[in-house]
């Protein structure tokens, strides 16, 4: 099959993936309904040593951990045999802390040090939920190159955990022909066979990511270069992501209408665009509209970087919860009550308790980076405009996860409206410092 190195933007196909059939089913088990995630603190269970997502075992009790995507926690284990699939006699199986009732093995990934999630022995799956969409990754005898994938694939696995966490339709090409896959390639550049340079980018499904990006000197040179205030592997990854779903979700769903009220008419020639962008910038005043100025190029570009500030907004707000963190800002005209995150973003249709979570958790961590000599963590102002365009991919979310259509045609439904008129009263986002 013939790899597609990419373009920034969607085909235009239709005829799009059943979400029912795509839903992922891994929100419970026979053996009962899972426990509630330990967000981003992660635990050993038999010993209570702090751990993170990537560990692969507990610096105290020094046991084995592993992912358990069907309890979204990473998991104290105890080996207990071996496998009973056929194809995988002899691979070793574990007694999982996190989900007793269900015997696990790694990942096949695991064996290159690129993956710490388990498969449940009574699949017949090779690789986990995550490295399944995998369809190319480079040659991994290639030291260069097994160390860029490494990173790439920790940059991908905090991407699924958001995606499983909010309940997102996934299916793989093996169950739709434009189901998500993955190809990580190495630019010509980097080898004696020549070509044209491997752009990331997404077209029908396919999300096609230069290993380069993995290299931290060559990945700021790119920021430079763009002038971008952000530019991570995780950054790409939810950005890239979010054309998946906007070909997903919008371009097949009832919504396309109320998307080009908010967003603009994504039938405007995308290669024209594109130059017209990179020839003279974005336009002025541009932040009383847009996230970012690479999201002026063009709808479906304004589209892909609300989806990642959505994801980056969640995932951020879970972490802040695990803390439970108050904030109050010591300001002359400051509300006097503080700003608990004490609530699951991931479980929180009510899009203000976000917002008013995030405007002033920016605030802090933006003051707490210049404090350190480093840039603004978060360099970005939410406007009414982009509140009211996060407030319709939070609407497009919370329709799949509750099988309820989103309220269509009108760009002032009721979540958006609320979200203008709290981006109104909390008049920007917080300061960028």
């Amino acid at each position: 099959m013939p790899v597609k190195t990419g373009l920034r933007g969607d085909g235009h196909r239709r005829g799009g993936l059943p979400i029912a059939a795509a839903r992922p089913t891994i929100k419970g088990s026979a053996t009962g309904p899972p426990t509630e995630p330990a967000m981003k603190i992660f635990q050993c269970q038999a010993c209570d040593q702090p751990v993170t997502f990537e560990a692969t075992a507990c610096e105290s009790c020094e046991r084995r951990l592993g992912y358990v995507c069907d309890r979204h926690e990473v998991s104290a284990l105890e080996p207990v045999g071996t496998s009973a699939q056929p194809n995988l006699a002899g691979s070793p199986v574990f007694h999982a802390y996190a989900h007793p009732g269900r015997r696990y093995r790694f990942c096949a990934n695991a064996a290159h040090g690129a993956c710490n999630w388990l498969v449940p022995d009574d699949q017949p799956e090779v690789f986990c939920v995550t490295c399944r969409h995998n369809r190319v990754v480079p040659d991994l005898t290639i030291p260069w190159n097994l160390t860029r994938w490494r990173q790439i694939e920790t940059a991908k696995h905090r991407l699924f955990y958001s995606l499983l966490r909010l309940e997102l339709p996934l299916a793989t090409r093996a169950q739709y022909t434009d189901g998500l896959a993955f190809d990580f390639l190495v630019d010509p550049s980097e080898t004696y066979i020549g070509g044209p340079p491997v752009m990331t980018g997404h077209i029908n499904g396919l999300i096609t990511m230069n290993i380069a990006e993995a290299d931290d000197v060559e990945r700021e040179r790119r920021r430079m270069l763009f002038g971008e205030h952000y530019r991570t592997l995780l950054g790409h990854f939810r950005h890239e992501i979010g054309h998946y779903f906007w070909y997903l979700l919008v371009l097949n769903g009832p919504n396309l209408e109320r998307f080009r009220a908010l967003f603009g008419d994504e039938s405007a020639d995308y290669a024209s665009a594109l130059q017209a962008h990179y020839a003279n910038g974005a336009p002025a005043n541009w932040e009383d509209s847009f996230v970012s100025t690479y999201a002026t190029s063009h709808p479906w570009e304004d589209f892909a970087e609300t989806f990642a500030h959505y994801l980056h907004i969640v995932d951020t707000v879970e972490t802040a919860s695990t803390f439970e963190l108050h904030l109050r800002p010591r300001l002359r005209r400051g509300s006097s009550e503080p700003v608990v995150i004490d609530f699951d973003p991931y479980k929180t249709a009510d899009l203000d308790r976000l917002i008013e979570a995030w405007l002033p958790l920016t605030y802090a961590i933006n003051s707490l980076s210049r404090s350190m000599g480093q840039s603004a963590l978060y360099p970005f102002t939410l406007t009414p405009a982009v509140i009211a365009k996060l407030a319709f991919v939070h609407e497009l979310i919370y329709a799949v996860r509750s099988d309820v259509p989103v309220q269509g045609g009108d760009e002032t439904g009721l979540d958006i409206l609320k979200a203008v008129i709290t981006g109104l009263r909390q008049k920007v986002a917080a300061p960028t410092v």
